[in-house]
């Protein structure tokens, strides 16, 4: 690990293609610019900083929330040639390109002998200038090296240490807002920690969640989850119990992302807070709601049978309750029992599964139709793709393959849904030898939402269709992985 610093950054040529990425470049949006690189080609700080010739601390300041962001002309052509950008990347950030028509024959030309060779020293031997590549090699690699020997990878290596001002980013930042501490001033607006602007901004992280927007969750949820926290302690009656609600909801989505990170401890403080949130706001709807990132945490730690009991008592209390249950709360009940039928699957509780999504499709005939209330996505489509997940989970892949055939995909409002359906499609695939319509559907499923063909258990499922596959496919597999920055 302690040479990473210095290696080369290698960034997948179809990055720059990347909707994010084009809008990001369009808009001279270098913070953005940065996280992808962060994301898709796993650089850090350091070497986003030596490969550009910025400081680190610089690079940190760009890329944090509400920081000081670029403006210069000659930092974006700093930027654009430390990254090696492509000439259609360069004028999509309003640069020129670097290819140029070859002149005339009438044209004065400028000879390798008109070089200002005085001026750029031979390096010595055993020089980190030294490039023994240099005729061949990457440019990008070659400037990496050459600014290493410069006095500013000095400060780049030493800044990247933490220290008291550096800024808590990603799951850092989860892990200091779940524990309590402030990851941001004390002093806020007022206006910030309203209900009606606690309320949308609970709504934004919803959709940028079911749109597998998950960077841009992480980036705004910690701030958010601590502006809760602090609304909840200087507001009473119904509007401490609506704040409440939405601090439920909100460590719902924080721990559901957690989850999808692999970060499973946090995950668990998370899904705590919001039951504790839920129970606490004395809503019924909340209260199932929450129960079920309860039972997705509890079946992640492998305690399926728990989770199975977590759903269905708290679907029953639903039931037992709510006499002509509203929309929202029919909603939330379905998805109860979708997650505890999951639960039993991988359980391999065939009986309680069935049962369970029996009830569930009951629910979704009663809802009339494919609704997203309460953020559950439930009704009779999203019952059909947990019966794919199921059958996957107990090992049907025929099965799972056979309910996967009944479903429209343009009746999937939700990418995360959309994508996870595709996801689950290419493990049934795979599972039952069809490893080149596996790689099609994951090669879909990665055009869709490349932010959840990132997560972990996606590179667990390309790395049994590489160990399962002709060689054929698995060549292909290996290049697309390559390109899209993830390593088997």
């Amino acid at each position: 690990m302690a040479g990473r610093a210095f290696s080369q950054i290698v960034i997948p040529p179809t990055l720059w293609d990347h909707p994010q990425m084009i809008g990001a470049l369009q808009s001279r949006d270098i913070r953005t610019v940065f996280h992808l690189l962060r994301q898709y080609a796993g650089a850090s700080q350091t070497q986003i900083a030596i490969a550009c010739g910025m400081a680190q601390g610089r690079v940190s300041e760009t890329m944090k929330t509400g920081g000081r962001q670029i403006t210069a002309l000659e930092v974006f052509e700093r930027i654009a040639d430390g990254l090696d950008m492509p000439d259609h990347a360069r004028m999509t950030l309003g640069l020129a390109p670097r290819s140029f028509t070859a002149p005339s024959p009438d044209a004065t030309s400028i000879t390798p002998g008109n070089e200002l060779v005085s001026l750029v020293p031979p390096a010595p031997w055993g020089s980190l200038d030294a490039d023994p590549d240099d005729a061949e090699g990457d440019p990008l690699r070659r400037r990496t090296f050459t600014k290493l020997a410069g006095a500013g990878v000095f400060t780049a290596i030493l800044s990247d240490l933490p220290g008291d001002s550096a800024p808590l980013e990603g799951v850092e930042a989860f892990a200091t807002a779940l524990a309590g501490y402030d990851v941001q001033p004390p002093d806020r607006d007022p206006n910030v920690l309203s209900p009606a602007h606690l309320s949308n901004a609970v709504a934004a992280a919803k959709r940028n969640y079911q749109d597998c927007q998950y960077t841009a969750v992480t980036n705004s949820l910690p701030h958010l989850l601590a502006d809760l926290r602090t609304a909840t302690r200087t507001h009473d009656g119904d509007d401490r119990l609506t704040l409440e609600a939405l601090s439920a909801e909100a460590h719902h989505v924080a721990a559901s992302i957690l989850l999808k990170l692999g970060h499973e401890g946090l995950a668990w403080m998370a899904a705590d807070r919001s039951m504790q949130a839920a129970r606490n706001s004395q809503d019924l709807t909340t209260l199932g709601s929450s129960a079920r990132i309860v039972t997705h945490a509890l079946m992640n730690d492998g305690h399926y049978g728990a989770a199975t009991k977590t759903a269905s008592s708290y679907a029953e209390h639903i039931d037992r309750q709510a006499e002509d249950p509203t929309p929202d709360l029919l909603s939330v009940y379905g998805a109860l029992l979708l997650r505890g039928a999951v639960a039993a699957g991988q359980r391999g509780d065939r009986d309680t599964a069935a049962t369970l999504l029996d009830e569930a499709q009951n629910a979704g005939r009663q809802l009339g139709g494919d609704f997203n209330h309460r953020w559950t996505a439930f009704g009779p489509t999203n019952v059909q793709l947990h019966r794919v997940n199921i059958a996957l989970q107990l090992g049907d892949a025929g099965t799972a393959l056979h309910h996967a055939r009944t479903i429209n995909l343009d009746r999937i409002a939700l990418r995360e849904r959309k994508a996870t359906l595709l996801m689950d499609t290419a493990r049934a695939l795979t599972q039952w030898g069809k490893h080149e319509k596996a790689y099609d559907m994951l090669r879909t499923a990665h055009q869709l939402a490349p932010e959840e063909a990132a997560r972990p258990s996606a590179h667990h499922m390309m790395r049994t269709l590489s160990a399962t596959a002709p060689p054929g496919i698995k060549r292909q597999l290996h290049e697309f992985t390559a390109e899209i920055g993830i390593r088997l």
